[in-house]
């Protein structure tokens, strides 16, 4: 007998009003610029009590207007809480993400996480803090993508994933994956000019 889940996720529109609530009783803006893996930048600092400091980023991987009902629709498949995350404001909106992990579970209001049981959510409106918008390429490049600390940040979707599920309707596998590079490779090889 299959076990049913013990809370209904709503549509998109409804859980969004319900977090720009949260972030208007805060007093945070509530215009949203929507961020997802490939569009943060880890910084390596020293004065910084994390090690590093965290901007973005949407000039060199911007993000399709839709990619947002993409990752809560996906995340929404799973049996763990969704996380709507602020890292902090720039330019007077609010930088948020969408995260999704088993990871959440044991968050709490102590460590700024607001739950809603009844969606299996967490609204996390973070610091007050200004949140850099990067802009020179060469920082960019340079920002920190192996080796880092593992961070709440990295159960977020990526932007590949986003263009999968646009391209081909789902998330590719990993084999999946790999055998398109391996199919483009070869055609490339064979001189297939369609490709």
């Amino acid at each position: 007998m299959e076990n049913k889940p013990q809370f209904t996720r709503p549509p998109f529109e409804q859980a969004q009003r319900a977090w720009e609530e949260v972030l208007r009783q805060r007093g945070l803006p509530t215009e949203l610029i929507w961020v997802f893996e490939e569009n943060l930048c880890l910084e390596p600092q020293s004065s910084d009590s994390r090690g590093y400091r965290i901007g973005y980023q949407v000039v060199w991987t911007p993000p399709p207007s839709e990619a947002q009902h993409i990752a809560y629709d996906h995340f929404s498949e799973f049996d763990a809480p969704l996380v709507w995350y602020r890292l902090g404001t720039s330019r007077g909106k609010s930088i948020c993400l969408l995260l999704c992990d088993a990871w959440f579970n044991e968050k709490s209001e102590a460590e700024g996480f607001i739950k809603r049981p009844e969606w299996h959510m967490l609204f996390r409106p973070g610091p007050t803090e200004e949140i850099e918008e990067i802009k020179e390429k060469a920082r960019w490049e340079k920002r920190l993508v192996r080796e880092r600390p593992l961070k709440e940040l990295d159960f977020g979707m990526t932007l590949r994933a986003i263009h999968e599920v646009l391209a081909h309707g789902r998330v590719l596998t990993p084999y999946e994956r790999y055998a398109l590079r391996l199919l483009h490779v070869w055609r490339h090889w064979l001189g297939d000019k369609t490709a």
